[in-house]
């Protein structure tokens, strides 16, 4: 039988893993999005 620890610190392993990706991805969209950038409409003049 595995260790009740051992099933403690794997299922802390993945939810990190889970929520560390989520963040990332987040942040990705958000820098995609042009936020902080320049407004579009002046570009032209």
């Amino acid at each position: 039988m595995i260790e009740k620890n051992a099933v403690q610190i794997f299922n802390f392993i993945i939810k990190t893993l889970f929520y560390m990706t989520i963040l990332l991805i987040i942040i990705y969209l958000y820098g995609y999005s042009g936020v902080g950038q320049g407004n579009f409409i002046y570009n032209e003049f």
